[in-house]
C-alpha cells in the first residue's frame, strides 16, 4: 500500500510538473531547506546550492503580468530569483550591454587618465555625443556621459583607450561576463548595436547587473537623473539621463536602457525601499510601457520582501 501512495504521489508530481513546462513557468523539486535545488527551464535542469525558504513549494512565485519577451526580478542583496519568464532565451540585449563595458573599463581604472578622440570613434550611429576627432577628455567624464546619454560614439572610445580595437575589446567584455558567470552570452561590440552573433539572456545580464549594483562609481552614475558634460571648447551641456524611471518612481536608483528595432526595447532597473533592494531585468518589450511595467514589478518584488514573502526559485551563486 504504501509503494502504491509513493507511486501516485510520484505521478501528481510529474504531472504538475509537465503541466508547468506547458505554461513556461520555472519549475522547482522539492528538497530540504539550505541543501541542493534542482531546477529546470525548457529541457535544461542543473542542480546549484540554495537557500531555500522552511516550506518548500512545488512551482516558483510568479509576479505581476508584464509585457517583456523576458523578464528576471532579484532581490538585489542575495540574487534570489523573484520572478521570471523565459530568462534563459538568447537575445539581442540593446544598450544594456553597455554594463558590461563599464564593468571592463574600471577593472583597468585610472579614470583621470586623458582620451583622445580619433575619427573611426565617432563613425557610428544613432545615439552620439558629438565628440570630435582631436578632442581629449578624461576617462572619468567619458564613462559617466556614456552611461547617462547612453552615446556609442564614446562607446568606441573608451573600448580603444582600453584595449587597443574594438575586436580586442569584446574579447575582453566576453571574458568579463564568464568570469560573472554568464554562459549564454556573446557580445562583438560595445554598445549593444544589432549585428549577427550578439546575444544575451536576461539571467546573464541579471548576473551583469549585480556586478555593477555593487559597484560604487556605476552607482554613483547610474543614479543620476543629469550629468553635466564639459565639451572640449569649455561649453558645459547638460546630459538627461535616458532612464525614464528616475524621478518618476522614487525608489529607482538607476540602471541603464536599450533599444534597438530587432531587440525591442530592453531595460535593467533597480529599486530600493525599506531596507530592501530589487533588480528587475526586461528584455524584448514592444511596447512603451516598459517604464510602467518596471515600476510595477519592482514595487511588487519591494512588498513582498518587506512582508517576508516565500519564494522557491534558484539563488544567486555569484560572487
Amino acid at each position: 500500500m504504501m509503494r502504491l501512495i509513493h507511486l501516485l504521489m510520484t505521478g501528481a508530481a510529474a504531472g504538475l510538473l509537465a503541466s508547468c513546462a506547458a505554461q513556461g513557468v520555472v519549475r522547482a523539486i522539492p528538497v530540504a531547506p539550505n541543501s541542493q535545488h534542482m531546477y529546470a527551464e525548457g529541457d535544461s535542469a542543473q542542480i546549484m546550492p540554495v537557500l531555500l525558504p522552511e516550506r518548500t513549494m512545488l512551482v516558483a512565485t510568479s509576479g505581476p503580468a508584464i509585457r517583456a519577451a523576458s523578464y528576471l526580478l532579484l532581490d538585489a542583496r542575495t540574487g534570489q530569483h523573484l520572478a521570471g519568464r523565459s530568462f534563459e532565451t538568447a537575445r539581442g540585449v540593446a544598450s544594456t550591454q553597455k554594463l558590461v563595458t563599464a564593468l571592463v573599463v574600471l577593472d583597468a581604472g585610472n579614470l583621470d587618465k586623458m582620451v583622445r578622440v580619433q575619427s573611426s570613434d565617432v563613425a557610428v550611429e544613432p545615439t552620439r555625443l558629438g565628440i570630435r576627432p582631436g578632442e581629449v577628455y578624461s576617462r572619468r567624464e567619458l564613462l559617466y556621459a556614456f552611461l547617462v546619454k547612453s552615446a556609442n560614439d564614446v562607446a568606441n572610445v573608451l573600448a580603444r583607450d582600453n584595449a587597443g580595437s574594438i575586436s580586442a575589446f569584446t574579447a575582453k567584455m566576453n571574458a568579463k561576463a564568464r568570469a560573472l558567470g554568464c554562459a549564454n552570452s556573446n557580445f562583438k561590440n560595445p554598445h549593444g548595436l544589432t549585428v549577427g552573433g550578439q546575444y544575451s539572456t536576461a539571467r546573464d545580464m541579471a548576473r551583469v547587473a549585480m556586478a555593477a549594483y555593487r559597484n560604487a562609481v556605476i552607482r554613483d552614475v547610474v543614479r543620476r537623473k543629469y550629468f553635466s558634460f564639459r565639451r572640449a571648447d569649455g561649453r558645459v551641456v547638460t546630459l538627461t539621463n535616458t532612464n525614464e524611471l528616475l524621478g518618476a518612481m522614487p525608489e529607482c536608483n538607476g540602471m541603464k536602457t536599450g533599444y534597438t528595432v530587432a531587440s525591442g526595447r530592453c531595460l535593467i532597473s533597480s529599486a530600493a525601499s525599506g531596507g530592501r533592494e530589487v533588480i528587475l531585468v526586461q528584455l524584448g518589450t514592444k511596447t512603451k510601457y516598459i517604464w510602467e511595467d518596471a515600476r510595477i514589478m519592482m514595487s511588487w518584488g519591494l512588498q513582498r520582501l518587506r512582508s517576508g514573502g516565500a519564494f522557491t526559485a534558484d539563488a544567486w551563486t555569484g560572487n
